[in-house]
């Protein structure tokens, strides 16, 4: 799959192939956005602003935890 259009795809789409690739293909986030040359911090506030943060030790994006108040 060609992520060249990641800014326009539906955000849970994206978090769930995202995490496919983080897991069948790369070490990490930086070796996947190298490889489809894309911008890191513009990937993950993409999927920050649909609740997703990346967790290094997981090599995933999961979703934001709520605090309790």
């Amino acid at each position: 799959m060609n992520l060249s259009n990641y800014r326009h795809m539906d955000p849970n789409l994206l978090y769930s192939i995202i995490n496919t690739k983080l897991r069948n293909d790369y070490a990490d986030l930086d070796d996947l956005v190298r490889s489809h040359d894309i911008d890191r911090d513009a990937l993950e506030k993409r999927l920050a602003a649909a609740g997703f943060v990346y967790h290094a030790e997981q090599n995933q994006f999961r979703a934001r935890a709520e605090h309790a108040s």
